[in-house]
């Protein structure tokens, strides 16, 4: 194509439908009638030269980057790659014969080496041109991804065949446009007009199918009744979709296109798009789910009472699980659940049903007690805020859980297929609804409590600098959950187990002595957590220690010596790798060599025992799919924003981005400056050029020791800016030198505009289940093989995840801003809005 046609290339495809056609010449007044009378002229010479018949064979070998075969048509062999044989096919259905367009189409596919380097050199062309410009506009972009809902994607009733062909359109005054057909399906229509329709949204209107009456007995005084549904526009070029109008049926023309579509769907390919669709956002969901760090809870409603059912444990946010076990592994999640903070909750407006909780355990008699107050609670007396606060955070399980409630419904249970239950029995039978029984455990669910934990190094620091007087510990007993008047359990229901696995920590709450550096001196304590193989513990002393970091330490378990000879546990070596500001709780790691060899063999023992707890007495459900059933619910009420990402090279680069229904701030502050379906990420990575990246290094360090991290990020936005790293400045919290410092940060960035807190997770991700997606992906496949390569291979490329929660307001508490500052961070200063339509 010459370089004076290239401007014209949408209304030369629009025209190679109908080149052959008796109505061409009226065709091409109407797509080109603003176009100069010579030019339309070139074009029209154009068409016909593509449709002229071609002798030539293609052999694509070692001019494409792919594989090429022998493909044979009309005894001619041609050689070409999966996507120029779907080229080739696509453009043989246009012009009904092997002609030059067909051949020079094939040519010029994305995949060709030539326009692939023709590309490369223009890119080059323009970069000296504006090097600096379009190298950093590059950078950002890679930044932007779409963004995927969770399993929530179009199912059709019957298949869409995608069908280019002549079309006239008449409304009820008998004005007419003429158009392509773009695909078509027993219930739809979809067509392409060139400029502005004259039809309206809702309107009844009858179609003419006039690129099938020469060759097709059809009824040419009759149109098909079709009610106009939806109208977009892509590149000047308006889509009308339409749905046939049930009160006008046409039984000769049903059995016309179902016969029409059978025969031919093979030739003209079917719609594959929202199967596509389902099939990226099941991926997705794949790797979100059994790694998200937020604990779903969900919640019956019976007489008016909110009843916590069940909870869905995976392998990350089961030690929330594990933090509400007493000494009998009996799950006391209820504790945390209550029904005043429920109802609390639920009398938040949608938008904002969202608490902090924070909690600690004391051992007493070998018996775990919990203690846990939300915010609110502790708002109603500034003396208890002090004491519940300030000596909490002091112990070694000081916890911080952000919960939020959203609605759901049982019907959410079932994710059918996007094809329809005519494709073969076995999609009928996967399209089927869960069964009766289990929805009759389901029926009641109403609301969706996620539990997530956000506990920091910084944070728990801070708290502890709340003075208080020992005198009124006394009042803690009103944060106390009595044992004897334990709530009903909550049922957990687990996730099937992938291949490979994530480590986490382990609650072991005992008492234990400790010795410094050989000294003869005993201290007191109880111990909190081992981490995995045992290398780490988590203790908490009765009092400070005089030591420094680093120090060796002699550790004994009496209690558990009385239920081991095969180890000496009463003098493991430990080295201390952090001590909080009191000096009373230390995170310990099993010392190097032989002379650790007894603490990481005996806990990586005990672990798993500790594992064999865990697991469900029989694999078998004890209603089939209630688990499935579940995991479904969840994905569609996520309420967190999520990325998923992909190795490049030696960089991890962000995927699909899962935006959540709650955290509008981390919702607005993604969005802002991104396309319409899309977030921007770029401000996660803006320390890429750093020695030690968050991300990137974050991800090696969680491959290494195959356990989450988690670190927090403060932004400062002001979204009246309109270029994004201006309105957007991150600090990472232990970039800051002390709290002082973060403080600054933060009334800074409220005078200017927003104050956002973000709780930043790694972990990286399992092998999806490919039972949840084979059938799709072998549909896909039928139609067009690259289409699923493509999709395979994105799938595999995945390697981590990140999970971004709001606590913004947890951290404002912390460094001690008022409700009323707290209330109005919550709305930015400036109102302007930046994302593109």
């Amino acid at each position: 194509m010459s370089q004076d046609l290239a401007q014209y290339k949408d209304i030369i495809e629009q025209l190679k439908p109908v080149v052959n056609e008796p109505e061409f010449n009226q065709v091409l007044q109407q797509v080109a009638a603003d176009v100069p009378k010579e030019k339309r002229f070139l074009i029209k010479m154009e068409v016909k030269r593509l449709a002229k018949p071609c002798l030539r064979t293609i052999d694509l070998r070692g001019n494409v980057d792919g594989k090429c075969k022998k493909y044979t048509h009309e005894g001619r062999n041609h050689f070409m790659d999966d996507i120029a044989v779907d080229k080739f096919e696509e453009q043989l259905r246009i012009f009904g014969r092997y002609t030059y367009g067909v051949y020079e189409a094939v040519q010029s596919t994305e995949n060709n080496f030539r326009l692939m380097q023709e590309r490369e050199i223009a890119q080059e062309r323009a970069e000296r041109a504006q090097p600096d410009a379009r190298k950093r506009s590059a950078v950002l972009e890679q930044f932007k991804v779409d963004t995927v809902n969770l399993l929530d994607y179009q199912q059709r009733n019957t298949e869409r065949m995608n069908f280019a062909v002549a079309v006239e359109i008449f409304n009820q005054y008998n004005e007419s446009m003429r158009g392509l057909s773009v695909d078509i399906s027993l219930e739809g229509l979809q067509v392409k007009l060139p400029k502005d329709i004259i039809f309206e949204k809702g309107e009844l209107l009858f179609v003419y199918f006039r690129g099938l009456e020469n060759e097709f007995t059809l009824d040419k005084k009759h149109g098909i009744a079709y009610r106009l549904v939806k109208i977009s526009e892509k590149n000047d070029v308006k889509y009308l979709a339409f749905q046939r109008a049930v009160d006008h049926p046409n039984k000769s023309f049903d059995n016309f296109l179902e016969s029409f579509i059978h025969g031919n769907k093979r030739r003209y390919k079917v719609n594959m798009n929202n199967t596509i669709e389902a099939i990226t956002s099941k991926i997705s969901e794949q790797y979100f789910s059994p790694r998200s760090p937020t604990l779903p809870v969900y919640i019956d409603v019976v007489n008016e009472t909110l009843v916590p059912r069940f909870a869905m444990m995976n392998e990350v946010n089961r030690e929330t699980i594990q933090y509400w076990q007493d000494e009998e592994n009996t799950c006391r999640l209820s504790f945390l659940l209550t029904q005043e903070r429920l109802h609390h909750l639920l009398r938040k407006s949608d938008e904002v049903r969202e608490c902090f909780i924070f909690s600690f355990t004391h051992l007493q008699n070998s018996k775990v007690y919990f203690y846990s107050a939300s915010y609110e609670e502790l708002q109603q007396k500034e003396l208890l805020k002090q004491v519940f606060l300030g000596f909490g955070s002091k112990k070694a399980s000081w916890r911080v859980f952000k919960v939020t409630l959203t609605d759901m419904t049982p019907e959410q249970a079932h994710i059918p297929l996007s094809i329809p239950d005519s494709v073969g029995s076995k999609v009928k039978k996967l399209n089927t609804p869960p069964s009766a029984r289990l929805m009759g455990r389901l029926k009641n669910l109403r609301y969706l409590a996620h539990v997530t934990d956000v506990t920091s190094l910084t944070g728990q620091e801070t708290y502890s600098d709340f003075k208080f007087n020992r005198e009124n510990l006394t009042y803690l007993k009103n944060f106390g959950h009595p044992r004897n008047r334990a709530p009903s359990n909550i049922e957990i229901v687990r996730f099937k187990n992938e291949e490979q696995r994530i480590e986490s920590r382990y609650r072991l709450r005992t008492h234990i002595e400790v010795r410094f550096n050989g000294e003869d001196t005993v201290h007191k304590g109880v111990s909190e957590d081992i981490s995995v193989r045992g290398l780490g513990l988590r203790v908490e002393l009765t009092k400070e220690y005089g030591g420094s970091l680093e120090d060796r330490v002699e550790v004994a378990f009496p209690r558990l010596q009385s239920i081991t000879t095969a180890f000496d546990v009463m003098n493991l070596q430990y080295d201390i790798v952090y001590h909080n500001i009191e000096k009373n709780i230390l995170h310990l790691k099993a010392a190097p060599g032989e002379e650790g060899k007894t603490a990481r063999n005996f806990f990586e023992e005990l672990i798993k025992k500790n594992k064999a707890n865990l697991q469900a007495e029989s694999d078998e459900e004890e209603i089939p799919g209630m688990g499935q059933a579940l995991r479904c619910i969840n994905a569609r009420n996520a309420t967190s924003l999520s990325f998923l990402m992909s190795k490049e090279g030696v960089r991890y680069t962000p995927q699909a981005g899962i935006i959540g229904k709650q955290d509008e701030r981390i919702t607005l502050l993604t969005t802002q400056y991104a396309e319409r379906g899309k977030v921007n990420l770029e401000f996660l990575f803006r320390d890429r050029k750093q020695d030690s990246p968050f991300v990137q290094s974050g991800i090696k360090t969680v491959k290494l020791e195959n356990m989450p991290l988690r670190q927090e990020l403060f932004v400062s936005f002001d979204n009246s800016q309109k270029d994004s790293r201006m309105a957007i400045i991150p600090r990472y919290s232990h970039k800051f030198d002390n709290n002082q410092q973060r403080k600054s940060f933060i009334r800074e960035a409220m005078n200017r505009g927003q104050f956002i807190a973000i709780h930043v997770m790694l972990t990286t991700t399992g092998k999806p289940d490919l039972s949840m997606l084979q059938t799709e992906i072998n549909y896909v496949t039928m139609y067009a093989m690259h289409r699923a390569r493509e999709l395979e291979k994105k799938m595999w490329s995945i390697a981590a995840c990140s999970h971004l929660i709001d606590v913004t307001d947890e951290v404002l508490i912390r460094y001690g801003f008022s409700s009323e500052e707290i209330t109005q961070n919550r709305t930015p200063l400036g109102t302007s809005q930046h994302q593109s339509a």
